[in-house]
């Protein structure tokens, strides 16, 4: 876990890193909306950000894939001879042999097993991942698939001083998610959720979209995640077209025919004097729950504010990325096994699940809840002490003595203790 304190030994270390950068990153990690019980891979405790092996990446992976899958193939009762799609989804590590490859060597699955190892998707790759097996199981009965999804940090740990680079080290976290999904009918019972719908919108032919999330080298030559001032106007763009798709496939009828009503007076400047609020639609009359990627603060309060939800709708986002940070496509998962923890998952509840990834990608998917929800997950541990009393994390408290420093004589000693 990333404490307060060894978050500043990190910082630290990056001899890259001068006074002006550690107030932008004090300033954005106070206000990120994270905690202090996110994980990062085991190079960061060994102080090797700056110089990952190959071999901290896949370690880093079979470590998750291992416990994972084991997990849900345990808890379902599936051997793995039983699986017969296999989607892997790891945006920024590829290998060879693939991921996926790895995991069918490991658990000795079938020869004619379906496989999919999907790179370079970002944190829209889960609903990518669902979309690829709906299209199996479209032309295939009686099948099973295991979708597997996180990211590799270790090679990918940013060492620079791009401001727009430093930030992903603020937001992304380790973590992962095994799903099994299947269209056999003698599993049904089984079953937590049946996906009803699902839209994907792909903004890449926009070259400010398409900008506004990058991996990329700085001009020290250091590798990381660029992420552009354009993004929030991207995101947004992108999830308009989206739920203008799937707003129709998911909605009553009334609410569809207020909207437009409200939207026809709006423009004829009926009943509401010029300039007044822009009508929105509720998409609370179709959908029970919003499972919202954890993209980071602004991220949840931009969606919050355009779909006009409440603190209520927001709180497994807010939850999930303070207990466990921006996992990449996993995120996803962690909302909902925030939901299910809370025991709000009631059978016949409708969740929309939205996501956003570079590319510049929103993908965005309806799954009906098959029963009453409340097994144990990843949240059982912590889950009686959210939401906490404060989302403040201490690292304004700990140090918020360099808005007092002077450029000009700041300097860290070797031997400074971070208290």
């Amino acid at each position: 876990m990333l404490s307060t304190k060894f978050s500043g030994e990190v910082i630290r270390r990056n001899k890259h890193l001068g006074l002006h950068e550690y107030k932008f990153l004090l300033k954005a990690i106070v206000s990120s909306g994270i905690g202090e019980q996110t994980y990062a891979p085991q190079m960061v405790f060994d102080g090797r950000e700056a110089c990952p092996t190959y071999e901290d990446g896949i370690l880093e992976m079979e470590e998750f894939f291992h416990d994972s899958i084991d997990k849900v193939l345990k808890r379902n009762k599936i051997s793995p001879s039983e699986i017969d799609v296999l989607v892997v989804n790891i945006s920024m590590l590829a290998c060879m042999p693939s991921l996926a490859a790895r995991i069918i060597n490991y658990y000795k699955m079938r020869e004619d097993i379906k496989v999919y190892n999907i790179t370079g998707m970002g944190c829209s790759a889960s609903l990518i991942s669902i979309n690829a097996i709906q299209s199996v199981f479209k032309n295939e009965k009686n099948k099973v698939a295991l979708m597997v999804t996180s990211e590799s940090l270790s090679p990918n740990w940013y060492t620079g001083n791009d401001r727009s680079m430093i930030l992903a080290n603020c937001l992304f976290r380790s973590g992962g998610c095994a799903i099994l999904l299947t269209n056999k009918l003698s599993l049904k019972n089984k079953a937590m959720f049946k996906l009803k719908q699902l839209v994907r919108v792909h903004h890449g032919a926009k070259d400010e979209s398409y900008d506004s999330c990058v991996q990329r080298e700085d001009n020290q030559g250091n590798i990381g995640f660029h992420l552009d001032k354009t993004l929030p106007k991207a995101a947004t763009r992108a999830l308009v077209d989206n739920l203008k798709q799937i707003a129709p496939l998911i909605l009553p009828i009334r609410e569809l025919l207020r909207y437009a009503i409200a939207i026809f007076m709006k423009k004829m400047n009926w009943g509401s004097t010029k300039g007044g609020p822009k009508p929105m639609i509720n998409f609370k009359t179709g959908v029970d729950h919003i499972c919202l990627h954890t993209g980071g603060k602004a991220v949840i309060d931009g969606v919050g504010a355009n779909l006009n939800l409440s603190e209520y709708d927001l709180e497994p986002a807010r939850m999930t990325l303070h207990r466990f940070g921006n996992t990449s496509a996993s995120s996803l998962w962690y909302v909902l096994g925030y939901m299910e923890a809370k025991k709000r998952l009631k059978k016949g509840d409708k969740v929309l699940m939205l996501s956003f990834g570079a590319g510049f990608k929103c993908n965005s998917c309806l799954w009906e809840v098959l029963r009453d929800l409340d097994n144990g997950n990843v949240w059982k541990d912590c889950i009686d002490n959210y939401p906490p009393n404060t989302l403040v994390n201490p690292f304004l408290e700990k140090f918020g003595w360099l808005h007092d420093e002077d450029p000009d004589t700041f300097t860290v000693p070797d031997d400074y203790v971070i208290p």
